[in-house]
């Protein structure tokens, strides 16, 4: 058996599962103590299931802490970046376009230094290990431990970034060293603000895997837990703790894998609606639809691997103006609770809308009787504005499409939308999230600059796939069911040599927790 959970901003679902099948389920509001909310969700989930410690063969957790520390400016590491790719690449210098106060929190140390490579893998210069050694020295005299390493064209040919790196740790031996070519796609300055918040995340990143630990060591769960990445798939933990920013938007995936699993569709669009706001995205395959764009994390341009999300401010929490003509983005959020009208409280809420509407039998109906019946349809209609809009900026065609509705908030959804051709809101919608968590997949992903004038397709993609596998395996899945989720191929037209950008993603059944 499997137990998914999912640590959100408002809400921590669990969910226990036996093959695709929901056994419990379980939802509070999130806890400022992460490692005793995850043990309360633990012990409530098990019982409701009747399972024992025993019973369980693995756990997989998503979690916000290590987007919300970016976005907080909070845990966040001293980093300093080398950046190999002198003498050309001077430009743009390292953390130019940082939000002045997160630039504040990881630190000025930024080098620049000879090295770097160009797409067809031919050296821009040869390293200079001494000069190598120097930087390295004035970082650690700094007393900096946080390390991100950054070549030109790296994810063609790491060399350079591995030779760092291994300097680096024979003179830093307890160095948190983040290599560029492991965290981010092709485009330097991106990939090496990836790599940057990712090195400033190390410390962070420790401490969370440990408190995980504890808690299921506190219920003598002994089996291995896994936490969600942000393409769908998993990480052992072990992996988590050297590549925290590879969870960063883990929750609206995992709420669209979940959508999938408990909807039996492979293709639609997801609408997740939470407290606070609604995440809006594409199921292709049964997995996200990535961004091709770049994502920016806290006011930092990156190119990690990301669902194609859009997030729009309506939530069970939005309040609702005094007409019902603009809901949100302003929302009482978890504190729903005490604040929205039918719990007491003295804010106009989209849960008090559909209360006061009948719909819904939450908190005490009769707080909103004295909402007039044009502020109840006016509200009603805006609701459905909001999301009918979401979903035609998202949807590939002008067709309407199938929507999933899942997340606490989708009893906001009572009527059809103009963009849709079937809605469904499975059963476990509200905690889709968890059971995207308990579903998931562990994956590795490849994506690089090939010349099939130099060497022929079927060889590129057949490299291409060993190296996805190998990432795949290494982030915990069985080398025996591996099984390659997508090949992408687009042609570069400015560079010569037939020149194609090439990326492969390999996903597979984790070696523990089949789901028996």
């Amino acid at each position: 058996m499997r137990i998914g959970i999912d640590v959100g901003g408002t809400h921590t679902d669990a969910v226990v599962m036996r093959g695709n099948t929901v056994l419990a389920t379980f939802k509070a509001l999130t806890s400022e103590d992460v490692k005793a909310g995850i043990v309360e969700a633990l012990d409530a989930v098990m019982e409701r299931a009747t399972v024992n410690s025993a019973d369980v063969t693995a756990v997989m957790i998503g979690t916000t802490q290590f987007t919300n520390a970016v976005i907080e400016r909070r845990e966040l590491s001293k980093t300093a970046i080398i950046r190999a790719c002198l003498p050309t690449g001077t430009g743009i210098p390292p953390m130019c376009d940082w939000p002045r106060d997160i630039a504040k929190e990881l630190g000025t140390s930024q080098y620049s230094i000879l090295g770097g490579h160009i797409f067809d893998g031919t050296e821009i210069h040869p390293l200079d290990e001494e000069e190598i050694r120097r930087v390295v020295t004035d970082i650690r005299d700094r007393g900096i431990r946080a390390l991100a390493i950054a070549a030109a064209f790296s994810p063609m040919d790491p060399s350079h970034e591995l030779r760092i790196a291994d300097i680096a740790r024979e003179l830093i031996p307890d160095a948190n060293i983040t290599l560029s070519h492991e965290i981010g796609r092709l485009g330097i300055i991106e990939r090496e603000n990836a790599a940057l918040l990712n090195a400033a995340l190390g410390e962070l990143a420790t401490r969370v895997v440990d408190s995980m630990t504890a808690a299921l060591t506190e219920r003598h769960i002994n089996c291995p837990f896994f936490i969600s990445q942000n393409d769908g798939t998993l990480m052992a933990a072990d992996f988590i703790a050297r590549y925290p920013a590879l969870t960063f938007a883990s929750g609206p995936t995992n709420s669209l894998r979940g959508a999938a699993a408990l909807s039996g569709i492979d293709d639609a669009i997801v609408v997740d609606i939470g407290g606070t706001t609604s995440d809006v995205g594409v199921l292709a395959g049964g997995f996200p639809r990535e961004s091709n764009s770049y994502v920016d994390v806290g006011g930092v341009r990156t190119n990690f691997r990301m669902p194609d999300i859009m997030a729009v401010g309506l939530g069970g929490g939005s309040l609702v103006s005094e007409d019902g003509s603009q809901i949100g983005p302003q929302s009482v959020g978890h504190r729903l609770v005490t604040e929205g009208l039918v719990f007491g409280g003295r804010q106009l809420t989209t849960t008090d809308i559909i209360v006061a509407d009948g719909l819904q039998d939450i908190g005490s109906p009769d707080h909103v009787k004295h909402l007039s019946p044009e502020l109840i349809e006016a509200a009603t209609q805006t609701i459905h504005r909001i999301v009918d809009e979401a979903i035609d900026k998202m949807r590939p065609s002008d067709e309407p499409v199938p929507i999933i509705l899942v997340g606490g908030g989708s009893i906001l959804i009572s009527r059809n939308l103009s963009t849709a051709s079937e809605i469904i809101c499975p059963e476990h919608a509200e905690v889709a999230n968890a059971v995207g968590a308990a579903i998931a997949p562990a994956g590795g992903e490849v994506e690089s600059i090939v010349s099939y004038s130099k060497i022929s397709r079927d060889e590129a993609i057949a490299a291409a796939i060993k190296e996805a596998e190998d990432k795949a395996v290494a982030a915990g899945a069985d080398p025996g069911n591996l099984r390659v989720l997508d090949i992408e191929e687009n042609p570069m037209s400015y560079m010569a040599d037939n020149a194609v950008k090439l990326r492969v993603k390999v996903v597979g059944d984790l070696v523990h927790g089949d789901g028996s």
